[in-house]
């Protein structure tokens, strides 16, 4: 397939919120590895990982097949596939790739009767090969204040066994965690888990809400001295396979807008280089990837876009049960037809050729390395002849200015003045 195109762009680059990224008349070399480490000095494992990954899909939002067709994409080409709250299914075992557990309210795969956390089952499973880092989902962008919903129409058997849950029913995940309710407990799960997996990195998965609760969980790092391995950031416009309409319209705070913030907060306590960042949102070119980075992520899941690699069509029947290529359903009549092996290797050429691309781009901009990057690199036409950089649009505060009444933004003090790392 040919990655050149004749005769120009087809976008207009002169209207409003057209976006481009400055170039360099000294290009490097194009560098032959982006990855990027996870986890600090509490960890014995860590992971080294691409800066694309696969976001966060259930088994049983998805059809088995789709699970394994990700996850021997990802072995394919070494990169990481989150397992969704969903449980870590023997789908999602079954190549060897990389994967991210994530661990919702749940407790999917980590349950006892009263759907509450075990960790002897978690421990189990956390310390399997394949598994490199845990994340604990606190919220995600399209269904904020709401847990995981899987229809009952797609409730098989089998996916009842493996999340623990009985037959006949929607599968509902509380709205919150009953393992800890502060800012602080959640460090102390962080811990806990980081020990139960063998000291692989563990972080967490949220959409920003009030910028207090997040700042409560800054405050907590700073009196517990615990630190996540990451902070995963979604963006309020992330989609999913069910979700309430008002949710998905109209609660969470935008990918962009979120990322900033967080990318603002962690320096603004001296605690950057201790927490990496993904983020989480829409994003299916090796532009887009560039930009999530020049705003201050660390890496990027991606779902949509592995879909499409998948054959995702956009029928929007992903609750219903009748998604006709077999990605979103559990009915053997269509997914038996998404051939694995075929797929998968989609999957792999999406992810190699993004990068590659994403490799291009930042030799073309005179960067040799992703942390070179920095928000001035990206431009946006505002309005007519109006161009800023994302400096200028998205700036951030100084590094340790928290940590000291006298230098905190007047435009933050409210927000940490209301923060507590002992309440939400």
């Amino acid at each position: 397939m040919r990655d050149t195109r004749p005769f120009g762009t087809l976008f207009n680059v002169y209207r409003d919120g057209y976006e481009w990224v400055n170039h360099s008349l000294n290009p490097k070399p194009v560098p032959r590895d982006l990855r990027v480490q996870f986890g600090g000095s509490e960890c014995s494992q860590p992971y080294a990982a691409s800066p694309l990954n696969i976001s966060a899909m259930s088994f049983g939002a998805l059809s088995k097949n789709a699970i394994m067709a990700l996850n021997l994409g990802a072995k394919q080409g070494g990169f990481a596939h989150n397992t969704g709250e969903g449980g870590c299914s023997p789908y999602h075992l079954q190549a060897g790739g990389d994967l991210i557990w994530q661990i919702g309210t749940g407790y999917f795969g980590c349950r006892n009767k009263d759907g509450n956390f075990d960790a002897e089952l978690f421990q189990k499973t956390a310390c399997k090969t394949s598994v490199k880092m845990i994340e604990i989902k606190l919220s995600q962008g399209a269904k904020l204040g709401h847990g995981g919903i899987l229809p009952a129409v797609k409730l098989t058997e089998e996916i009842a066994r493996i999340r623990h849950v009985p037959m006949g029913h929607d599968v509902i995940s509380p709205p919150a965690h009953t393992s800890f309710s502060t800012p602080k407990g959640l460090l102390e799960f962080v811990v806990q888990l980081r020990e139960l997996s063998g000291g692989r990195p563990v972080g967490f998965k949220l959409c920003i809400s009030n910028r207090s609760e997040f700042l409560g969980i800054c405050k907590a790092m700073l009196e517990t001295g615990i630190t996540p391995d990451f902070i995963t950031v979604d963006g309020g416009e992330g989609g999913t396979g069910a979700a309430p309409i008002e949710l998905t319209n109209s609660v969470g705070t935008p990918l962009r807008d979120a990322l900033i913030f967080v990318h603002s907060a962690l320096p603004g306590i001296g605690k950057r280089e201790q927490v990496r960042i993904i983020a989480s949102g829409k994003a299916y070119s090796a532009f887009h990837v560039l930009r999530l980075i020049a705003l201050g992520a660390d890496t990027v899941n991606v779902a949509r876009a592995m879909m499409f690699a998948l054959g995702c069509i956009q029928s929007r029947h992903c609750d219903a049960d009748t998604c006709p290529t077999g990605v979103a359903t559990q009915n053997p009549a269509h997914y038996k037809a998404l051939d694995v092996e075929l797929k998968a290797k989609r999957v792999a050429h999406y992810h190699a050729a993004t990068i590659e691309n994403l490799k291009e781009l930042l030799a073309a901009c005179g960067l040799e390395s992703l942390d070179q990057l920095m928000p001035w690199h990206i431009n946006r036409r505002v309005e007519g002849t109006q161009i800023k950089n994302y400096d200028e649009l998205y700036p951030c505060i100084e590094r340790d200015c928290l940590l000291d009444e006298k230098h905190i933004p007047n435009d933050w003090k409210e927000d940490w003045q209301r923060a507590s790392a002992t309440h939400w």
